[in-house]
């Protein structure tokens, strides 16, 4: 991370799912660049550590438990950050997978992952977008997958959501350009979360058959011969973001060694 920039100075940023994974190192990130981020979870308790930790120094970041599933919840936490500070950037990281073949998958698990990577991104998405469109400005980057383009084994219900925010993200992008809004898309590959972990196999064995590829589960392999540490894709995050990327809206930037050319 180069903490010698500082391209989020006065700039107070919302990221959801920021108690762990890509979230946190996100929120990181943005704090190592100036920003104020309002971390958004349902894991109070990670949550509270991370907060804790960020503000030794100074306050940096506010922790608040939101379930972003339910609209009338994510319609109160956005009333109360923009009474506090407005809304300059959101990140929509939150997001659950349960690997699963499709025809064991059952109508909770199809219904819980859109209601957590779909509902919830268009609840918070919308309400902030609606202040952001007061104010002129405001950008949106929503973390979805590679595997919202190419077909994965066992991650049917996760891959149609993924697909659903991304083209959510450059509909937002389309219709709220004329409001001085970005919205962008960032598509990760394999990264080393706990999300990864959660998925079965772990250590040198997962990262050898993810990396060089596996014919069974249909993957080509990762031509840059890694896995994706999650500040890989926080730098990402913060590009689009940034001033950098003014002119960059309606884009998807994946992230993911080369294994979906």
């Amino acid at each position: 991370m180069n903490s010698t920039r500082r391209r989020f100075e006065g700039k107070t940023i919302v990221v959801t799912g920021a108690a762990q994974g890509i979230g946190e190192a996100v929120a990181r990130w943005l704090i190592a660049e100036g920003a104020f981020v309002y971390a958004l979870d349902i894991n109070e308790d990670r949550l509270a550590r991370l907060s804790a930790g960020m503000n030794r120094e100074r306050h940096v970041m506010e922790a608040m438990a939101v379930d972003i599933r339910a609209r009338d919840g994510v319609e109160a936490a956005v009333h109360r950050m923009e009474m506090q500070r407005p809304i300059d950037g959101l990140v929509n990281v939150a997001g659950v997978l349960y690997p699963c073949s499709f025809e064991a998958m059952t109508p909770e698990r199809w219904l819980e992952t859109f209601n957590v990577n779909v509902h919830g991104t268009f609840f918070i998405s919308h309400e902030v977008a609606r202040k952001m469109i007061g104010r002129g400005g405001g950008v949106i980057v929503t973390v979805a997958s590679n595997a919202a383009s190419t077909p994965r084994v066992g991650m049917s219900a996760y891959c149609a959501a993924k697909a659903a925010i991304a083209m959510l993200t450059k509909c937002m992008g389309l219709e709220l350009a004329k409001y001085g809004i970005r919205c962008n898309v960032v598509s990760p590959g394999s990264t080393n979360t706990p999300m990864l972990k959660a998925m079965g196999e772990h250590g040198e064995m997962r990262n050898r058959r993810l990396i060089e590829g596996d014919l069974n589960t249909y993957r080509t392999g990762i031509p840059l011969g890694r896995i994706a540490e999650a500040e890989d894709v926080a730098s990402a995050v913060a590009f689009l973001l940034s001033e950098d990327a003014r002119h960059i809206t309606l884009h998807d930037l994946v992230v993911d060694g080369g294994a979906t050319p």
